[in-house]
């Protein structure tokens, strides 16, 4: 069943998924190509488990592919619109970036 794109529930489910800072060092990562998972944590200075561990959540969520090449699996951004959103969020920091920097009702919690 396709999901409302108006739902706001998913959207900010989907924005909480790029802002987990590991899945964003992930995601910025496969950016520069395939990738397994011990060169993802070797990049990124994640642990393999908790590589793994967000590679998978990604996986889940469609914001990443896996395929098996030999003994090893590759991971890829599943979407170039994914690619789309980490540029568009660079733009956007372009303009407002230091407002988001100096705001701090965002890292309350429940905020």
């Amino acid at each position: 069943m396709p999901v409302a794109l108006d739902d706001r529930a998913l959207k900010g489910k989907l924005f909480r998924g790029f802002a987990e800072p590991s899945r964003l060092a992930i995601l910025e990562t496969l950016r520069e190509g395939p990738a397994c998972v011990s060169e993802i944590a070797a990049r990124t200075g994640l642990s393999q488990p908790n590589a793994s561990m967000h590679l998978a959540c990604l996986e889940d969520c469609g914001l990443v592919r896996r395929r098996r090449r030999g003994q090893f699996v590759e991971y890829t951004i599943a979407d170039r619109l994914v690619l789309d959103v980490l540029r568009g969020a660079e733009r956007l920091l372009e303009r407002v970036g230091d407002q988001i920097f100096r705001c701090t009702r965002v890292d309350r919690r429940g905020a």
